[in-house]
């Protein structure tokens, strides 16, 4: 007997699509069946990503920022309009635009992090439940960090949005739970992306990291794209407000 994960007729709205843990979950779900809808702010780089997707599944793509509510809108109004439903979110963009120490942030910089990453989430969140999800269920699904959880020198910021995101996660989970809606939250360890650049290539984070790792490797995307494909499958069903770290052990 064969086992196999469908997403066939459903619609993902994936943010931050264009590469890294975005772009493979984007391309994970495509090839379970569902059409995704790629959302990420610069077009060149969406284009691109979006040809990618289309070699094994379907969907479409709006470049849009979601630091900006009127862009967020517009995303979930382009889902509705092209295919009447949004069965699946990932608020997976997010941005960290200070590396060092919380008390050399400004505050252009604070406030772009708490936009992008703790912001964005509830009010996409707002905005497809409003659309589709109040009616039909749903799975909204949150990209957190292990430094959500545990304090790490030189993100600090970016950890306080996260840890702000995984308690937006038990919330909704909470609120949106009798409306058949699961909401859970995913905790990547550093993650070979771009994204993540500055921690794993550096020789000495990157080694103090992975002294505790018990795995001692860092992931890739497609380590977390697999836990995301499993929590917007029929097979997640029952999980709701959960905290999954995809980090190796790390928090072990």
């Amino acid at each position: 007997m064969s086992i196999s994960i469908s997403l066939e007729g459903k619609v993902a709205l994936v943010t931050g699509a264009s590469r890294g843990i975005g772009l493979a979950i984007s391309k994970t779900y495509a090839q379970a069946g569902a059409t995704v809808v790629m959302v990420s702010r610069k077009e060149e780089e969406l284009a691109s990503a979006f040809q990618e997707l289309a070699k094994v599944g379907k969907g479409s793509y709006v470049a849009a920022n979601v630091g900006y509510e009127q862009d967020i809108e517009r995303i979930v109004e382009f889902a509705m309009n092209q295919f009447g439903r949004v069965d699946i979110l990932v608020n997976n963009a997010g941005t960290n635009p200070h590396f060092g120490p919380l008390m050399d942030i400004s505050v252009s910089a604070w406030d772009k992090i708490m936009d992008v990453n703790l912001k964005a989430p509830l009010l996409l969140s707002q905005k497809v439940v409003s659309a589709w999800m109040a009616n039909n269920g749903g799975r909204i699904i949150n990209m957190a960090s292990v430094g959500g959880i545990k304090a790490m020198p030189y993100i600090g910021a970016y950890n306080i949005s996260k840890a702000g995101l995984i308690m937006l996660t038990k919330q909704l989970a909470q609120e949106l739970g009798p409306l058949n809606i699961t909401v859970n939250a995913l905790a990547p360890g550093v993650i070979k992306t771009r994204f993540a650049r500055a921690l794993w290539e550096n020789e000495y984070i990157s080694s103090e990291i992975l002294k505790q790792t018990p795995l001692g490797r860092h992931g890739e995307p497609e380590d977390v794209a697999g836990i995301a494909l499993f929590l917007a499958s029929d097979y997640g069903s029952y999980v709701n407000g959960a905290v999954i770290a995809i980090d190796g052990g790390e928090l072990a």
